[in-house]
């Protein structure tokens, strides 16, 4: 597992185990959630970088597993639940802005149209524009004690479970197929490319997880505004034309007006 050590973020995104947001890192704002058929949609702007915001509501670690488009953001295999993933703090709120390249570095996530995304380049575009997040609550370590003897002092803890699960991986979450509108979208569909390195530091930790199945899968699907309005999930939104003057230049009719003081 992998461990934030720097961690911020930005209010709202839903969930119960923990809220999920999504962050465009360029225009500086966090997405707004548009629901359609009980799924959760944001636009994407081709071309700017963003980032995959997850906050721990619960008061004790959590395993958050992230995938984005159906790949894992830190080993980049097809994802899986059972995968490696990054552990949050209590009430941490942790921004992932990219594939993992190492403890060290990330490729910035960025709005890319499909065929330049990191999944298609990789041969795997079955599921572009879907983020996921499979989260884990941790099991608790039982420490056993030997019991004391009579006049010998007491025995000392026995050590937790030398068995503790490392789980070398943490889960990615199911992929979604997507509803079949090709017939109505006409620009290519929006994925996630594989941009610019930059720094983002991490440390290895153990976790081991409190049953093999999430405790809850939270997924954000995401699409061009073009195609999004294109199936029917949002409204453009409307521009203020302001009123148009045909004579600008000219000045309103004039009358007399009063004179200093009154009438």
């Amino acid at each position: 597992m992998l461990a934030a050590m720097l961690g911020a973020g930005e209010a709202a995104a839903h969930g119960g185990v923990a809220d999920l947001s999504v962050y465009d890192r360029t225009e500086g704002r966090r997405l707004a959630v548009h629901w359609h058929q009980g799924k959760a949609y944001v636009v994407g702007k081709p071309g700017n970088e963003y980032q995959v915001s997850v906050r721990n509501r619960q008061s004790d670690d959590v395993l958050a597993v992230v995938s984005v488009d159906g790949v894992n953001v830190i080993s980049g295999e097809t994802a899986s639940w059972d995968q490696t993933g990054y552990v949050l703090d209590s009430g941490e709120h942790y921004r992932i802005t990219g594939w993992r390249k190492s403890n060290s570095e990330v490729a910035a996530f960025t709005f890319t149209a499909s065929p330049n995304s990191y999944a298609a380049r990789t041969g795997r575009p079955g599921n572009i524009g879907v983020i996921g997040v499979a989260l884990f609550r941790e099991k608790q370590r039982q420490i056993a004690y030997v019991a004391p003897e009579v006049t010998p002092e007491p025995a000392a803890p026995a050590p937790a479970d030398s068995a503790l699960a490392r789980d070398n991986a943490a889960g990615a979450r199911r992929s979604s197929s997507e509803p079949s509108i090709a017939e109505v979208v006409t620009r290519p569909k929006l994925g996630t490319g594989h941009g610019a390195r930059e720094s983002s530091y991490v440390v290895n930790v153990e976790f081991e997880r409190l049953r093999p199945q999430p405790n809850e899968v939270i997924r954000i699907r995401y699409d061009s505004l073009d195609n999004l309005v294109a199936m029917g999930i949002i409204e453009r939104p409307h521009s203020i034309v302001p009123s148009a003057d045909p004579f600008p230049a000219s000045p309103e009719p004039g009358y007399v007006p009063d004179p200093p003081g009154g009438p």
